[in-house]
Formats: structure tokens, sequence, C-alpha cells
């Protein structure tokens, strides 16, 4: 029950949004209405940490009531959850995709970022538990593994808003009425729908 408050309260804050005045090549302006909060960040922070919030305080609280040892619940659920996830859930998706239809990954640049920081937080894992420090969690490595998830976040927010090198790809821009969405797409391709410039 109180991880269900926590995830409404949750969609209830990345949900807010807000209005923006975009020009057209013409010199026309429009207004339409976005979410203040990245999606990509909100989906890497807020929504992870509503969804894991059960395991890992049930770990914390494992871990505190055994003078900081691992105890046989803890570790298991956390790795059963990851395991789920990776397998169960993705089964799901792909399997609840209709005949003759296709689906395509909103963000590719996204979801390569953090399928390789997924990938090695497994080897990282292993790394800290079997071979720099058998048996045991120094300090030193959990700082830097907590450090590790800021630099996620940062790096799959600077490829799903094309910043550094994707600067010098050019963007435009094009309105989803339907969805009131802003759709943000690569090259000079003719479109549909309206066709924005934005800085």
């Amino acid at each position: 029950i109180i991880a269900d408050r926590f995830m409404s309260s949750i969609e209830v804050i990345t949900s807010q949004e807000k209005e923006i005045t975009i020009k057209k090549p013409n010199g026309e302006t429009s207004t339409t209405t976005v979410r203040i909060w990245n999606e990509t960040v909100s989906n890497l922070t807020l929504m992870a940490l509503g969804s894991s919030a059960p395991e890992i305080l049930l770990s914390v609280i494992e871990v505190c009531g055994h003078s900081f040892q691992a105890g046989s619940l803890g570790p298991s659920t956390i790795v059963g959850s990851a395991a789920f996830n990776m397998f169960v859930i993705i089964a799901l998706c792909v399997y609840v995709v209709p005949e003759n239809e296709t689906r395509r990954i909103k963000h590719l640049r996204v979801f390569f970022v953090t399928a390789a920081w997924s990938i090695f937080a497994y080897i990282w894992l292993y790394l800290i538990l079997a071979v720099i420090s058998p048996g045991e969690v120094e300090v030193w490595e959990a700082v830097l593994t907590f450090m590790f998830f800021p630099i996620c976040v940062v790096q799959a927010w600077v490829a799903d808003r094309r910043l550094l090198f994707y600067k010098y790809i050019h963007k435009r821009y094009r309105v989803d009425k339907a969805r009131g969405i802003i759709i943000e797409t690569e090259g000079d391709g003719m479109f549909t729908k309206m066709d924005m410039e934005m800085d």
C-alpha cells in the first residue's frame, strides 16, 4: 500500500506540465504544452526509486539488523528482482505486441546508454564481491558504486538532449497534434505535420 501511494505521488510529480512558445519558420508563434520533468531523468530516478523501494528498504533493514552483515533475504531479493525485470518484463513487452505490427524504441541512444550501464553493473558487482575484496564490500567500493548512478543519469540525459557532439546534428521538430507533444527528429526530411526549428 505504501509503495502504491509512493508511485502515485511520483506520477503526479512527473506529470506536471508547462506551456512554451515556439517560433515557426514563417515568423508566427504557437503555444504548446510540454512536461516539466525530463522523461529520461524521471524514469531513471523517481520511477526507478518508486518501483524498487520495497526491496531496497528490505535490504537496508536486514543489513542494519545484522550488524552490517548481508542476510539471506536482501541480496536474493535484489538479484531476483533484477532477473525478473530483465527476463520476464522484457518477454511480456515483446509478447503483447499484436501480430503484423512493430514497435520502435523511442530514444535509441538512451537505450544504448542504460543497457551498457546495466551490463557494467553486473560486471562491477562480480569484481567487488569475487575479485577485489572477496566476500565483502569495502567503503570505497560502496561510495564508488553509488557515484556511478548520477554519472549514468547524466549520460542518459546528454544522449536524450543530444548535447556535446549531438549539437552538430541538425534538429527539426514537429508537433503531434493528436498527443500534444513535440517530437524531435534528425535530418531534413519532409513531414506532413507542422515543422519548426528550435535552438
